[in-house]
This record gives structure tokens, C-alpha cells and sequence, in this order.
């Protein structure tokens, strides 16, 4: 029985690769972006009491509870983890496992400052296209041409 597609799949991995490309140089920018943030949590902490003022209950419970006082780890590891995924997407090293890895880190940061509670997330240029680019990632980003990993 012939199969019928509308993309042959070497276009359609050639697209995902060049989703990786883009969304992984997007990251490294975020990670060189809160390079700062290796020296001093303040920064972080300070946005995460920004956020608490007006987040709602479920929100400011994980404010309170993890995010705030995790805030020296995570001022860390958040810069150091952008920058090792956004190379990773780059390179085409293990871009399933780095997109959800990814995936998980923007939920947490969305969900923690209550983006993801409105309305205006869905044209927020950091919301459902960088999410939808990670899904996409997590699906289908197994050996992706001119990967690093193939």
C-alpha cells in the first residue's frame, strides 16, 4: 500500500533542524543574557518579589517554598543550563532530551512569574512559540540532519 505524505521527511527533518538552530541560538542569548547572574542572585531575587506581589495563590505557594529560597541555586544553574542547551540545539547534540529538559525550565519560570494565568501569554513572543518550537523538538528531534549526534 503506498503512503502518501505531504512533506517528504527530509524536508520535514531539515525544518526541525533549523528549529533547533533558531530556538538553540535564542537560548544561548538568554543564558549570555543572565551571565551576571553567576555572581550575584540578586537580580533573580529581586524579580522573583517583584513576582510575588501580584502572583496568585498556587504561584506565590511556589514562590515562597522553592523558588526564593532555591534563588542562589537556580541564579547558577538557570545561565549555565541556557547556555549548555542553546549549544546543544546548536550542535544537534541529543535535541529531544535538551528540548525537554528546556521545555521544563520555561514552564518553571512562566508558571512561578503567572504568564502562563493570562490571556496575553498566547501572544507573548516567549510563550506559545518557544514552547510549541520545544514540543515540536521533543517529538520529532531524533536524528536530525547535520547533527552533532545523528
Amino acid at each position: 500500500m503506498p503512503t502518501s505524505t505531504l512533506v517528504p521527511a527530509g524536508l520535514s527533518t531539515a525544518g526541525l533542524r533549523a528549529l533547533s538552530l533558531m530556538l538553540g541560538v535564542f537560548i544561548l542569548f538568554m543564558g549570555i543574557d543572565k551571565i551576571a547572574w553567576l555572581m550575584s542572585d540578586e537580580v533573580l531575587t529581586g524579580r522573583f518579589y517583584e513576582w510575588l506581589e501580584t502572583a496568585p495563590p498556587v504561584s506565590r505557594w511556589y514562590l515562597q517554598k522553592v523558588a526564593i529560597p532555591g534563588a542562589p541555586v537556580f541564579a547558577r544553574l538557570v545561565p549555565l543550563a541556557e547556555l549548555a542547551a542553546g549549544t546543544a540545539l546548536i550542535c544537534g547534540f541529543r535535541v529531544r532530551l535538551t528540548a525537554a529538559v528546556m521545555l521544563l525550565m520555561v514552564l518553571n519560570f512562566h508558571f512561578a512569574s503567572d504568564l502562563l494565568f493570562h490571556r496575553s501569554y498566547l501572544i507573548n513572543a516567549y510563550g506559545l512559540p518557544v514552547l510549541s518550537g520545544l514540543v515540536a523538538l521533543v517529538i520529532g528531534g531524533a536524528r536530525l540532519p547535520f547533527s552533532v549526534s545523528k
